[in-house]
This record gives structure tokens, C-alpha cells and sequence, in this order.
């Protein structure tokens, strides 16, 4: 069986191409604490919420051990931004059932982003990889996704660098601004209501990609008619916007996008081009600098030179006239 891809919301589960592609696993890890009556729930309410965390807790686990079991191996890709809550819930999961077969990826993209690495993943599992080799792959192919959005309003927007004219100009009626978060971070201010046929802006990827949207509350098809046309894309498709979108780009008026390579065999040769080495913790296969599943980096292979002549003074080189003398006579040219 391929390894299994699993996320932690629905929203990050785009659909497949086609009938080969496996379908990603959604775990039951988000915490829901009991606001209704505070931070702190109290007698029947705190009974309540402990007895509802302990049974998503015992699901939790119970559908994860399935997976391992039925897979082999599992990657979870969990949002940068997730929160605290989710992020403990995992560990935990992971902890009880004292297994190295799960890793717990958190890439710093946006929710779209984040949506488009899991379905190439999914791709991939299909492919001849190894379960370390695919996890590791995810911080390779994060670097060749152009994710962004266009705003309505930066004012709030933390995971971007924005400059104080930006964030003044937020505060006047009918501004849209263009981001790019990944692979480097833009931001461009479009001016009020852009419409298809506006200059693009943002720089966009110097090979062939699919873009997917999600439009929150922000009516504009710039998105679809300027930045994909001029990205030159090879393929345009509409879903919901993720949950966590909002939070993180601050804002519900945004109209999010992510391009992404779509095409197996070069996602393939891609991840085949890099060289595997051997995790000295864990065993696994690895590309890149550190283990998907266990997170050891990777040891620099050890120098072959005797120890003795590794600690040796060098001697100075002859290509000048004052290292030549120096080299002879012992002084300083």
C-alpha cells in the first residue's frame, strides 16, 4: 500500500485529478474547547468538554493506528498556523502510540499552499519512493509552489513584511493588494476595484503549473483573469476557501491562490534528481538536509584526511612572488 497522506482539516484536501491519485486522510485531531462559559469551563460544562477531549483523543488514536497498520507509514501535513491545541493533540497521538512511522510536516505556507503540496504528495505516493524520501520531498517541492492572495486589506496581515504606507493605505475604501508568500514574499497595491487586463504585478513561476482559487469575501476576478493568464498556467480550478484562511492573511476579504506543478512525471523527476542519503537515526531514506520522520539532520560525511594532517598548518601557496619567498626563506616576504 502507498504511504498515506493525512491532514488535519478537510479544507486542505483538493480534488484529485484523476481516479489514480489516493484521497488524503483527514484525522479527527481538532480540539474544540468549550467557550460557553469563558476560557474555563466550569463543574458540568468542564466535565463535559473532558469527556468530549478524551473520546476525540481515543479516535484519534484508533484511526491512526489503522492507518499505520493498513499503510505501513503515514506523513501528516499540519498548518504552520494551526493551533496550539492541534499541534499538542498530534504530538500526543504520536507519543502514545510510541511509533517513528508517522511524520508531523508543518510547512510555512498559506492553507491553499498547504492543500497543493498535499495533493503532490498524494501523487507521489503511487510513484517508487520510499516513505522517508516522500516526507522529506515536502520542504523540496514547498520552495516551487507560488502561493498568494489578493487582500482587501493588509492592516492586519502578519506573515508578510509590510511596509507603513501599505498599512495606511489599507484604510482607504475599495484598496486591493496583491501577495505572494512563497516562494518570496510581495506585496503590490493595486488600487481600488482591479479588474481583468490589470498589470499582474507579482513575479511568477518560470515553469508550468495549475493554479487553484478560493474566493472569501471578495468579489473580483483578477485573480483568474489577469494573474493566471499571464503566469501562463495550464490549468485553472475554483474550491472553498480553507477555515484558516482568514487568520492567516488577516482578513476575510481575500481572494486566495496557489500554483503549483501538476504534472506527476516532473514532480517525479524532480524528487528523483536529488541525492538520498541514509538518516543515522532512524534508518530512513532522506533527500535534502533532515529526516521527515524523526527530524535528525543530516551528519556531513566525516573527512577523509589523516587526523594529523588534518590539524597541519597549510603551507602558503607559490602563485605570488612574496609567497615564494616566504616558502624559501622561512620569512615573510
Amino acid at each position: 500500500m502507498p504511504t498515506a497522506i493525512a491532514v488535519t482539516s478537510p479544507d486542505l484536501v483538493l480534488p484529485a485529478p484523476d481516479r489514480h491519485t489516493p484521497a488524503a486522510v483527514v484525522l479527527p485531531c481538532a480540539a474544540r474547547p468549550d467557550r460557553r462559559r469563558g476560557e474555563r469551563a466550569v463543574g458540568r460544562v468542564a466535565r463535559r468538554a473532558r469527556a468530549a477531549a478524551g473520546h476525540d483523543l481515543e479516535r484519534s488514536l484508533t484511526e491512526l493506528h489503522a492507518l499505520i497498520e493498513h499503510h505501513g507509514h503515514v506523513i501528516v501535513l499540519c498548518p504552520a498556523s494551526a493551533p496550539a491545541a492541534v499541534v499538542h493533540r498530534l504530538h500526543t497521538v504520536r507519543s502514545v502510540l510510541e511509533t517513528d512511522r508517522v511524520a508531523l510536516l508543518r510547512p510555512d505556507l498559506p492553507p491553499l499552499g498547504l492543500a497543493a503540496l498535499a495533493l503532490q504528495l498524494r501523487q507521489l505516493s503511487l510513484c517508487d519512493f520510499s516513505p522517508g524520501v516522500l516526507a522529506s520531498a515536502a520542504r523540496l517541492l514547498a520552495h516551487y509552489i507560488y502561493a498568494g492572495a489578493l487582500l482587501g486589506s493588509v492592516a492586519r496581515l502578519d506573515r508578510v513584511p509590510v511596509d507603513l504606507t501599505s498599512h495606511t493605505r489599507s484604510w482607504v475604501p475599495g484598496s486591493q493588494f496583491a501577495v505572494l508568500a512563497t516562494p518570496q514574499a510581495e506585496l503590490v497595491r493595486l488600487g481600488a476595484a482591479p479588474t481583468a487586463g490589470d498589470a499582474p504585478a507579482l513575479t511568477g513561476p518560470a515553469f508550468g503549473t495549475r493554479m487553484v482559487t478560493a474566493a472569501g469575501q471578495l468579489a473580483s476576478d483578477w485573480v483568474s483573469g489577469t494573474l493566471a493568464p499571464s503566469w501562463r498556467v495550464q490549468g485553472l480550478t475554483e474550491t472553498r476557501l480553507p477555515a484558516d484562511s482568514a487568520r492567516w492573511w488577516g482578513t476575510g476579504k481575500v481572494v486566495e491562490f496557489a500554483a503549483a506543478i501538476g504534472d506527476v512525471s516532473v514532480l517525479h523527476q524532480l524528487v528523483s534528481s536529488v541525492r538520498r542519503e541514509r538518516c543515522h537515526w532512524c534508518g530512513l531514506e532522506l533527500i535534502g538536509d533532515r529526516c521527515g520522520f524523526c527530524s535528525a539532520p543530516l551528519v556531513p560525511p566525516p573527512d577523509p584526511r589523516p587526523r594529523a594532517v588534518r590539524g597541519a598548518p597549510r603551507a602558503p601557496a607559490l602563485g605570488t612572488p612574496a609567497a615564494a619567498r616566504a616558502a624559501l626563506t622561512g620569512r615573510p616576504g
